[in-house]
């Protein structure tokens, strides 16, 4: 019922892999994680971690190793940067047009202040967190630009370290992976299962602290 499904992902799997094999991967690893900043369904962390597993796995040609660990992490984390703040323009761009749209009248223009007061409070780690995300990095970074926080001296030096921990940790994974298994598919796939389980993980303890943080707010409201 399900063949197609892991025929495809192993298509894709094969695929990144292979390409992971050439040095001019990470020129697709940049323009990878631009896009899937912005259109969430690119598999950018998948190739951050084939190139860190690529790297581990001490690919050569003539003698030479094709990918190195450091470069993966950077043109990764770059490239995630420049998308993500492609997202942030986006969101302050289309400014009255989404205001507009989802934020029409009294309560729509309260929603929005508490959406930026939210972020002005909470942004940094926000932002951070947001990055470990498929689809969340994209809402977060649209809306920084939407309620208009600061882009060089708040926006640019979250994104950074955020992108930066989130290509690292990927990158890393992969190369650890890779170093300590002989196959680089299963490695790749192993690398791959962690990253998500830690996703879930996120997601699970947001959820947790969201029913704890409603549950405590409800209270003294009752009282």
């Amino acid at each position: 019922m399900f063949n197609w499904a892991f025929d495809l992902f192993h298509t894709i799997e094969s695929t990144i892999l292979d390409l992971s094999m050439n040095a001019w991967f990470l020129a697709l690893l940049f323009v990878i994680a631009l896009l899937d900043s912005i259109v969430p369904i690119v598999p950018s962390e998948f190739s951050v971690i084939a190139g860190g597993v690529s790297a581990g796995a001490g690919t050569l040609i003539d003698g030479q190793p094709v990918l190195s660990i450091v470069l993966v992490i950077i043109l990764g984390a770059l490239g995630a940067y420049v998308g993500d703040s492609l997202a942030y323009w986006i969101g302050q761009r289309s400014d009255k047009a989404l205001k507009n749209l989802f934020f029409r009248g009294e309560k729509g223009s309260e929603r929005l202040f508490a959406t930026g007061e939210q972020i002005r409070k909470r942004g940094g780690m926000l932002l951070i967190t947001a990055r470990f995300i498929p689809g969340g990095r994209t809402a977060m970074t649209f809306s920084c630009g939407l309620t208009g926080q600061p882009f060089l001296t708040w926006f640019t030096r979250w994104d950074l370290l955020a992108t930066t921990l989130w290509a690292s940790y990927a990158g890393l994974l992969g190369y650890f992976f890779a170093s300590t298994i002989e196959n680089p598919s299963t490695a790749l796939w192993l690398a791959f299962g962690f990253a998500l389980s830690v996703t879930l993980g996120i997601e699970v303890i947001r959820w947790g602290l969201g029913r704890l943080r409603g549950s405590s707010e409800a209270e003294p409201a009752e009282a």
